[in-house]
């Protein structure tokens, strides 16, 4: 579950932590969660020889045994689920440190690496493996946020018991010539710290908690995308107003933001006002912006993109651009009953900004 990966923002992924469980709305369509229950079990073929000289015969046998995600999902009646173990996976620790290519390196897209269940010195080992991969950029993304505040503040270069030092030279010992000590930066500066918000009260919740984090940068994914987000003013508790683009402290503001619908079985609409006002927000502040996708279904103006289907009021149903009359133009009641009031792009994720209007092909990334 490790290598290099489609999603447009990164160049690779790395899972060295195994499971997870939801948290909110956010992960109701989780495409991890759905990976998972597909490797739960798998199939093995084994060869095997019969008899001996001329009389030999060959039989193939399959069986079912445990793939990688056994005890980690499963399938219900409701559909794909975590089953809430969560684990290290030793064996993928040292990926990172196989690669001499520099990378953008996205970890634990199949999971959280900051989920209560797994413990302090787990993390440490992760860390320790980023440190010693300094030349390589690690996204680190969770829901979690005060799980990872407590943990940086917990840690450094030494910190705890365990500590990322003491990890890095059980990855590594020949780093350390002989020694147990590691010397690091701390936050390390190769790590950039996010969370995942999808509406305003996750991003109200999780920002604030990532802004005081120890961390070399910090950066949001707001995808899915279910509501709008005002990243300007989002009221934290005791009345605390945050501007998390623009603080007297650039130190603790965000550097990077990524923004899109949500795609997949049962995706969500989302707003095309929600993705351009966060658009405006970070070009006003000069912080880069990165359009993942519009998603599977859009709501709002559709001048500017290219349509394939609406979708009607009733979210029931949806038709194709009338034939011979054009496709931005939405279908009367007259033929639908109900009027339409989203779209769907060709793109099934709505990840084509050639379909999108100019003003949303933003894709920056930070240098």
């Amino acid at each position: 579950m490790s290598g290099l990966s489609k999603i447009e923002w990164c160049d690779a992924t790395w899972n060295p932590v195994r499971g997870c469980s939801r948290v909110s709305e956010g992960c109701r369509n989780c495409y991890a969660e759905r990976q998972a229950a597909r490797f739960v079990r798998r199939k093995n073929t084994e060869r095997h020889v019969l008899g001996s000289g001329e009389r030999v015969a060959v039989e193939y046998v399959t069986r079912d045994v445990a793939g990688p995600f056994e005890g980690f999902a499963e399938s219900t009646p409701a559909g794909p689920r975590w089953t809430g173990k969560v684990a290290l996976v030793p064996e993928a620790l040292d990926w990172p440190l196989r690669r001499r290519k520099p990378l953008r390196i996205f970890v634990n897209s199949m999971s959280d690496l900051f989920h209560e269940a797994l413990p302090d010195e787990a993390i440490d080992r992760v860390f320790a493996a980023m440190a010693l991969a300094p030349e390589h950029t690690f996204l680190i993304l969770t829901k979690r946020a005060g799980r990872m505040l407590r943990f940086l503040e917990s840690r450094g270069p030494g910190g705890g018991p365990h500590g990322i030092g003491k990890a890095m030279f059980d990855l590594r010992p020949a780093a350390f010539g002989g020694g147990d000590s590691a010397i690091v930066t701390w936050p390390l500066p190769n790590v950039w710290l996010g969370v995942s918000v999808e509406d305003q009260a996750t991003a109200d919740e999780r920002i604030p908690l990532l802004l005081q984090t120890p961390a070399a940068h910090r950066f949001i994914s707001a995808e899915p995308l279910l509501g709008p987000i005002n990243l300007r003013e989002m009221a934290h508790q005791d009345d605390w107003h945050v501007d998390a683009l623009d603080t007297p402290d650039p130190s603790r503001r965000l550097d990077w933001v990524i923004v899109g619908g949500e795609s997949g079985p049962g995706a969500r609409p989302c707003g095309v006002d929600w993705i351009r006002s966060v658009v405006r927000d970070c070009k006003a502040a000069s912080v880069p912006c990165f359009v993942k996708q519009a998603g599977r279904w859009v709501l709002g103006d559709d001048a500017g993109f290219r349509v394939n289907h609406w979708l009607l009021e009733n979210g029931r149903g949806y038709v194709p651009p009338l034939i011979g009359e054009p496709a931005r133009q939405r279908p009367p009641t007259r033929v639908c009953a109900v009027p339409a009031v989203g779209f769907s792009l060709f793109d099934r994720k709505g990840g084509d900004p050639a379909e999108w209007p100019e003003d949303l092909r933003v894709r920056e990334v930070p240098a």
